[in-house]
């Protein structure tokens, strides 16, 4: 079984991607292959509507121009998809946005096969507020998807500023370590 995780800060190794790495460390004790995608600062755009995934039905987004069909076949090839974002003005960053767009209209317009029944966990960073609204976006995203969501001791996200403030919110590690214990089962459960 495999997870991929888009870490949508364009901070490397920021309070984001470390919260994944702590779920990832969760799945990995349990023999989860783990794979992290940088979506952060990449050069990705959002949906057209254009309407040419529903009439081509190849898996694909028609746009060449940025690697959003890459990241659509990860998501395609994973058991299970993380998508962490920091929180911005109270809600996803802009990557992430386009990233939920584009793979969830490719995957509406193929009848829902590429992302029905995968396991989806939100991963959220914050300083103080907003956080669950882009919990909440991400967690609309896996619903609408078909998906299946684990369940926390918490909301999955971490009060943090500075890179690695995670580090220092021991709630949030908890939280994150349990998502990844969840996750993990939730996977064998959909899997065996």
């Amino acid at each position: 079984m495999k997870v991929v995780a888009f870490n949508g800060s364009p901070r490397i190794n920021g309070n984001t991607e470390q919260s994944i790495k702590i779920v990832f460390a969760e799945l990995e004790k349990a023999g989860i292959e783990t794979e992290l995608v940088q979506l952060g600062g990449k050069k990705v755009f959002g949906c057209l509507a254009c309407g040419k995934c529903a009439e081509n039905k190849n898996n694909r987004c028609v746009r060449q121009d940025d690697e959003m069909n890459t990241f659509i076949q990860k998501m395609q090839e994973a058991d299970g998809i993380i998508i962490g974002s920091p929180t911005y003005f109270s809600n996803v960053s802009s990557e992430v946005k386009a990233l939920i767009d584009r793979a969830g209209y490719v995957s509406k317009a193929n009848g829902g096969e590429i992302l029905r029944g995968k396991v989806g966990a939100a991963v959220v960073s914050v300083r103080r507020a907003g956080s669950t609204f882009t919990y909440s976006a991400i967690n609309f995203f896996f619903g609408i998807a078909e998906m299946v969501i684990p369940g926390s001791s918490y909301w999955n996200m971490t009060l943090s500023l500075a890179p690695g403030d995670v580090q220092k919110d021991a709630e949030g590690i908890q939280t994150f370590q349990t998502l990844g214990k969840n996750m993990a089962k939730l996977l064998k459960q959909i899997n065996e």
